[in-house]
């Protein structure tokens, strides 16, 4: 478990709390972050020693974080969901920046074939806000959200050129309070120090990092030659703001030695990494004021509506606190407390307080260019963001799958299209207890046109259908009957993307004993149509700033 931080300690004590702070909200933070840093899965009891709260109020957090949306509760864990990226996502879209910027990085990385990743700075951390991966076995990137310190990156000596000497001393403070990186948990951290040399040993470490930004700030660019763990390697350049010409964030080309040794990066992967930032700014310079997005609404009505149907178990607070963050968004950067309360409903009273605990956590600061308004800070993203960043559309369905079948008793699947269109895959599944079911492995492939699954792709497609497909897209499910095997009925509708494209379908199986058509339509079609919704949900929130592979 990494080391305790400033906010953990406010958690657990109450120290240091503004007296109009709100605690349970305080302690809320407290549980996502501890999930979080867990991979997004704890049991309470774990949750209970991480966090040093008493199970009551344990059980009464993540009551309440389910009903927002932001956990499940998993046989006997808690379990973060995508319903928590909400809070994130409004980070991201009040910033703009992976949406103006993050196609640019994505080409990068398809013409070097490299991962290419953008960074913000996070005090004297570095945040990634947007990833660009390779799928290979030997890969190197991190998840969108994690948290590094400056001095084993390459971005963070170029954040650290900026400086001023308040910064300097609060990296040296942390520094000093944790010389092995505990509390940077997507981090290895830092080898014990040979007795006798921790001091001289951490004086080195500070001294070299003084001399990278020295010569960050000489050359423009920076190097990443092997800080965080051996074999991995970066070249960095900063994208900056065309308004200030301070660094709005940090472009990196990520390798590994076997692939590119450090020394060659300047000649083999900083002139196209370069050429690729100009474009970035340009962009920056060019894009016109955004256009804001709908606000939250209702959403003090509802806290009120679950408090009076929960009880006790949902901390109103809690839940009031959080939607604060959700005010925030795309042309929604700053917000004023009145902004705030008008855009979730709350008092202006209930909003201040908020904000002020938000303040003390370090999720939200005063705005730099606008008096008395708030803007969210990269440390959003530790609510929940890192685990879910890494997600597939399989992972995403799993859960659901196996609420419809528990729900029809009936085996449910999700599928996709081969390349070339011929076939499907089966790359998630739920069985079912009976003695005579539908047992589909994952991986196994069928012939499209023989499957319910494969038939609602199919008329997805472009250009001319058949008539059968043709009805299939204009009714919106597909039926097969006893034609991949006797007996075998089953019925499929499509899960969409944010575009609207059916990148995958969901259905449910049974024996024609066992349910006519008519039963199949009337009795599993509505249910298998909640939960391809229920998927999309997720799958929309997850991919608005992520790629989400289908298999």
């Amino acid at each position: 478990m990494p080391a305790m931080t400033a906010v953990d300690a406010d958690t657990r004590a109450g120290a240091g709390l503004p007296a109009e702070a709100v605690g349970p909200l305080v302690r809320g933070v407290g549980v996502l972050r501890r999930l979080a840093e867990a991979g997004g899965t704890l049991s309470p009891s774990a949750l209970e020693r991480a966090t040093g709260l008493a199970r009551s109020t344990v059980d009464r957090i993540t009551a309440t974080l389910a009903r927002m949306g932001y956990v499940r509760l998993d046989g006997r864990d808690v379990v973060l969901t995508p319903g928590v990226l909400e809070l994130g996502n409004a980070y991201l879209a009040a910033l703009r920046l992976p949406a103006l910027l993050g196609a640019r990085a994505d080409a990068l990385a398809d013409e070097l074939d490299e991962s290419v990743s953008l960074a913000v700075a996070d005090r004297d951390g570095v945040r990634f806000i947007h990833q660009a991966t390779r799928r290979r076995a030997l890969s190197v990137s991190f998840r969108i959200g994690d948290l590094l310190p400056a001095e084993r990156t390459a971005p963070g000596a170029l954040f650290a050129t900026e400086w001023t000497e308040r910064d300097w001393a609060r990296w040296r403070t942390r520094r000093s309070e944790d010389p092995r990186d505990t509390a940077f948990p997507a981090v290895p951290p830092r080898p014990e120090p040979a007795p006798g040399t921790a001091h001289a040993t951490a004086d080195a470490v500070d001294a070299a990092f003084a001399d990278r930004v020295r010569a960050a700030r000489r050359d423009g660019w920076a190097l990443d030659d092997q800080l965080i763990e051996p074999g991995l390697v970066a070249v960095s350049a900063p994208v900056r703001d065309p308004r200030t010409g301070r660094v709005a964030c940090v472009a990196s080309v990520v390798s590994h030695t076997s692939r590119h040794p450090a020394a060659d990066l300047p000649a083999t992967l900083l002139p196209r990494l370069r050429t690729a930032v100009a474009a970035m700014e340009a962009d920056l310079r060019t894009a016109p004021p955004p256009e804001p997005g709908p606000a939250p609404a209702g959403l003090a009505t509802w806290t009120t509506a679950s408090k009076q149907e929960l009880g006790r178990d949902f901390v109103e607070s809690l839940a009031r606190g959080l939607t604060v963050l959700t005010a925030f968004g795309e042309g929604r950067p700053a917000l004023s407390l009145t902004d705030v309360a008008r855009a979730t409903g709350l008092s202006r009273a209930t909003a201040r307080r908020a904000l002020l605990t938000h303040e003390h956590l370090g999720l939200v600061a005063p705005a730099a260019h606008e008096d008395r308004a708030f803007t969210l800070t990269p440390r959003v993203l530790d609510l929940g963001f890192p685990p879910l960043s890494r997600t597939t559309l399989p992972r995403l369905a799993e859960p659901h799958l196996r609420a419809l079948a528990d729900r029809v008793r009936e085996p449910a699947a999700l599928a996709v299209l081969t390349a070339d269109g011929t076939e499907v895959q089966y790359t998630a599944g739920a069985a079912t207890s009976g003695v005579l079911t539908v047992r589909i492995p994952v991986g196994a492939r069928l012939p499209a046109a023989a499957t319910s699954l494969g038939r609602v792709l199919l008329a997805d497609a472009d250009g001319p259908l058949s008539p059968e497909l043709t009805e299939v897209r204009a009714q919106g499910y597909a039926l097969a009957d006893e034609e991949l095997e006797s007996g075998l009925r089953s019925v499929a509708v499509p899960v969409r993307d944010r575009t609207g494209r059916a990148v995958a379908a969901v259905n449910v199986a049974t024996h024609a004993a066992r349910r006519t058509l008519d039963d199949c339509v009337r009795h599993l079609l509505p249910a298998l149509r909640a939960t391809a919704d229920d998927i999309q949900r997720d799958l929309r929130q997850v991919s608005r700033f992520t790629q989400v592979p289908t298999t």
